[in-house]
């Protein structure tokens, strides 16, 4: 254990934390803080059996010390401290992103800060997860590199999200240029694989399900709605290598390859052996076409580019969600 250096992951049983915390067992004892607003508890349950495996459930918008958990003392935090903080912790829930704004923006303002201090207490590196959603509204189609300025309305019906993203990046900067934190902001772009709830309004796990139920995949948009998707477990490594680099500035993580919805669609169906068909409907808020990314910046300072193939990561998510159907619920009543 005292080999190893100590990894808090705030938001660790959420989709791409969860994923993030099973990574990084390998080679860190990780400490998954999370309170399970928006996210299963089934997607770490299997990791309690790792001994250098500790779950805290708590609310990060709340001050915490974590030197008074008895259970993590086999971490000797008072002499060994944290040496990394992933803050991935922000609902995501499309189905109830109405009932949970509050909750929303307490993560990005409250809950960060009190997620900072804990950096700035043991000096640890910290990576925020940010999101595409910083760019605004831009020309469809258009690939978009860090340095773009994106325009958006702060009373927009999301804002509690998009405009959230913007002012925790501020906030993790100006942390960074105070108190001397070595920070990180990923801009994730759109993410899919194993893990992502059910019954969420989240697109690839629903069309998945419906397929599997032989119902209709409905297409939340027109039949040109088109994305970027990533493979979890790219976007999980991308975060390791910019926790393990010199750049301060933020990093966009994302896939360069665009589909069509309705053939990623086409492809799950294929794969399910679905006698499902396909039904447009109208747009939800948060299903909406959005930037699409220059990874530039990361191929070339860090080598990192996705390798998952959608076909690839489709078939894993889609034997993921057969077999573990039951417990890709939440763990709460919202």
């Amino acid at each position: 254990m005292e080999r190893r250096k100590n990894v808090l992951v705030i938001g660790g049983a959420g989709f791409i934390g969860s994923h993030l915390c099973e990574r990084l067992l390998a080679e860190a004892n990780v400490i998954c803080l999370d309170n399970f607003i928006t996210s299963g508890e089934g997607n770490i349950n299997h990791l309690l059996r790792a001994a250098n495996f500790k779950f805290v459930k708590a609310d990060i918008t709340q001050p915490i010390d974590l030197e008074t958990i008895k259970d993590l003392d086999i971490f000797q935090l008072k002499v060994f401290g944290i040496k990394e903080v992933y803050f991935m912790a922000c609902p995501t829930s499309v189905a109830n992103f109405e009932k949970l704004k509050k909750q929303t923006i307490l993560a990005q303002t409250v809950g960060l800060i009190n997620a900072l201090e804990i950096a700035v207490r043991y000096q640890a590196k910290f990576l925020q997860a940010s999101s595409s959603v910083v760019y605004g509204q831009v020309e469809r189609g258009a690939f978009v590199a860090e340095d773009y300025r994106g325009a958006m309305d702060m009373l927009d019906a999301r804002a509690c999200y998009d405009e959230g993203k913007r002012y925790a990046e501020s906030v993790v900067d100006v942390y960074r240029a105070v108190h001397n934190l070595d920070t990180k902001i990923a801009r994730i772009f759109r993410t899919y694989g194993p893990r992502m709830l059910l019954k969420d309004g989240q697109m690839v796990p629903d069309f998945i399900m419906s397929a599997l139920e032989n119902k209709d995949l409905v297409i939340y948009g027109n039949k040109d709605f088109q994305t970027s998707l990533c493979y979890v477990s790219d976007i999980v490594e991308g975060c390791i290598k910019l926790m393990e680099s010199q750049i301060n500035e933020p990093v966009n993580l994302g896939s360069t390859d665009i589909f069509l919805l309705r053939n990623v669609s086409e492809k799950i169906i294929e794969l399910t052996g679905s006698n499902s068909k396909i039904k447009f409907e109208k747009a939800k808020l948060f299903m909406r076409e959005l930037a699409l990314p220059n990874i530039n910046k990361i191929r070339e300072e860090l080598g990192w580019l996705p390798v998952i193939t959608l076909e690839e990561g489709l078939r894993k998510t889609v034997d993921y969600t057969k077999a573990h159907k039951d417990l890709l619920t939440f763990s709460k009543e919202i």
